[in-house]
């Protein structure tokens, strides 16, 4: 991807990665695919950086089996409307896609499974108003905050998400951010009070059995890691999870 231009950079994900999704996977089942083909396709983990890669991965993950429904890792909501206020951007001007606000161009493209059937996990961020919760309601999330854990415990974020997605195919996105910054500190927009790396083991081992059908790991930035590269192995070891997921559980309906 080419770091030159963003638009482009966009482009030639989601070029690649449908390529990718597009075509037939080498193990079949003898049971009904969830593909709109009724196929059974690869299903792709993508560690990235900036989390605007999301959008292009729904859209290939979108067009073989539709909207789906999105488990978001994340410390942010990452569904803000975009306005002029929000950039250097005329009245009438094409507003880029951002961080934060790619999950909203998502929503306008119908990517997302309706009747709120998406959720936010770990959120913990300051927000600017109500507004932003009102937003992202009506973009179809339901957010858990990261205090919760402590009221519920892992098991009640798991039953809440398993609550919201139901049996609809799922797409996992896990910004790096969710884990607490003094156990994986190399990001760009760190929060504290986060997720415990072993509160997210639970929490993963608590979602065997939901039918996923891509995800990605993003914002892990190695430049700012420790020598030891602690997010580094943060990342890997969920990628490693994300993977087991998909293993155990058939895209079947």
């Amino acid at each position: 991807m080419t770091f030159m231009d963003s638009k482009v950079a966009l482009r030639q994900l989601e070029f690649a990665n449908k390529e990718l999704v597009r075509r037939e996977a080498f193990r079949s089942y003898n049971q009904t695919s969830l593909a709109k083909d009724g196929k059974f396709h690869p299903r792709v983990l993508t560690l990235g950086g900036d989390h605007t890669i999301t959008l292009p991965l729904l859209r290939g993950v979108a067009e073989i089996y539709g909207p789906v429904s999105v488990i978001h890792f994340d410390s942010h909501l990452d569904t803000r409307k975009p306005s002029t206020a929000s950039g250097p951007w005329l009245p009438g001007e094409e507003i880029p896609v951002t961080h934060g606000s790619y999950f909203y161009y998502a929503h306008k493209e119908g990517l997302l499974a309706p009747n709120n059937a998406n959720i936010h996990v770990g959120i913990r961020s300051a927000l600017d108003s109500w507004d932003n919760y009102k937003n992202d309601w009506e973009v179809g999330f339901v957010i858990s905050h990261a205090e919760d854990v402590e009221e519920v415990g892992w098991q009640g974020i798991v039953e809440k998400i398993r609550e919201v997605v139901g049996d609809n195919p799922v797409y996992i996105s896990l910004d790096i951010d969710v884990i607490d910054p003094g156990l994986a500190p190399a990001t760009g927009t760190p929060e504290i009070g986060g997720f415990t790396t072993h509160e997210m083991r639970k929490i993963f081992k608590g979602l065997e059995g939901l039918k996923v059908v891509g995800a990605d790991i993003v914002e892990v930035a190695p430049a700012y890691d420790s020598p030891a590269e602690l997010t580094q192995i943060v990342a890997a070891n969920i990628g490693w999870d994300m993977l087991a997921l998909m293993a155990k559980t058939p895209t079947v309906v």
